[in-house]
């Protein structure tokens, strides 16, 4: 199922996972630091600028791009145009006024407020086997307004075979958890993790549709001695506390039968001592731990009703509201990422 990638970018957060992985069929696991043919960023536009760097390094064959934006703030509504990367070719958008490679207009225009994912999908031609002309490498820079900046890759998945059916990976046996901590003043923290479906003949994946793309996960903290303070049941999904969908998600993961929870969103601050920056939902509400570890373990072996897994990959941002932040980016194939 999943195998997981991480990297670390700053000095002051550190991401881990434990596990012990079973070896199955092959699979080239999504990255962060290597050429692929889709990429997944965050970007937020809530008193913040967002922008998105992409770059085909392959020095003798154009790639035309698809780009995929959804606005978590809209119903998790798409947004979507294509552009064409010559030789070498780098490019930079500003989400708050996107334009084409060459300077036109791609026709997206984002609200003041607006905040969600950003995928780039390199289109296949003719339905010819080109993973490996695929070069596509790109980073993302969120600036605050309150003087601190998050910075880091892109991360991206490079298919080596296709149809879908036919793509293996390893099982993970082991719960994801990340480090956390107060160190140089930090107060605040974005932690985002995406679930989505690939359509690998389309150049595109499914977001939107909340009901399909959604997991289930227990949250425990841990101190610095490894005591551990339990924490509820959360929600990841393309969904803020206005989407009309909210009540009916999470109706369905009750209905599900392999738990429940109060709350679904898109993004989650730590804990009481370090709360989400736009003053969202919490991970693990009442709880006072300045320094340990979250661990996440899924809850649902298998998140999508119709009988497709949805995949998964996320980012970890630590701020101290003033000229300090940092984003690491973490990454697992399949929801097996917090199986037992």
């Amino acid at each position: 199922m999943g195998k997981i990638k991480i990297v670390l970018l700053v000095s002051f957060l550190l991401v881990s996972f434990s596990y012990q992985a079973k070896a199955s069929n092959a699979f080239n696991v999504a990255n962060s630091d290597t050429v692929d043919s889709l990429l997944f960023g965050y970007f937020d536009l809530r008193d913040r600028e967002t922008f998105i760097q992409i770059t085909n390094t392959d020095g003798a064959t154009s790639q035309n791009l698809h780009i995929q934006v959804f606005n978590v703030d809209d119903n998790c509504n798409e947004n979507d145009f294509f552009d064409l990367y010559t030789p070498n070719d780098t490019h930079v958008y500003n989400l708050r006024d996107i334009v084409t490679n060459d300077g036109n207009d791609s026709g997206v225009v984002l609200p003041s407020n607006a905040y969600g994912i950003i995928v780039v999908n390199v289109v296949q031609n003719n339905n010819q086997v080109f993973f490996e002309q695929v070069k596509i490498i790109g980073n993302m820079r969120i600036e605050d307004n309150n003087g601190y900046e998050y910075r880091t890759n892109l991360l991206g998945v490079q298919y080596i075979v296709t149809p879908p059916t036919s793509v293996g990976s390893e099982r993970l046996d082991g719960p994801a958890v990340f480090n956390f901590n107060n160190e140089g003043g930090i107060t605040f923290s974005d932690i985002v993790l995406i679930t989505y479906s690939q359509n690998f003949q389309a150049a595109e994946v499914e977001i939107t549709n909340v009901l399909d793309n959604w997991i289930l996960v227990d949250v425990d903290i841990f101190d610095l001695n490894e005591n551990p303070f339990s924490c509820r049941n959360v929600i990841f999904s393309c969904v803020d506390q206005d989407n009309p969908l909210l009540e009916a998600l999470l109706e369905e993961v009750a209905d599900f039968g392999n738990g429940s929870a109060s709350v679904a969103s898109f993004e989650y601050g730590i804990n009481d001592v370090i709360p989400h920056s736009k003053g969202g939902e919490l991970l693990c509400p009442g709880n006072n731990i300045s320094e340990g570890f979250v661990k996440l373990k899924e809850l649902s072996e298998e998140t999508n009703p119709s009988g497709e897994t949805p995949e998964l990959l996320g980012f970890i941002g630590l701020n101290n509201g003033n000229g300090r932040g940092s984003m690491d980016a973490m990454f697992a194939a399949q929801n097996e990422f917090f199986s037992n």
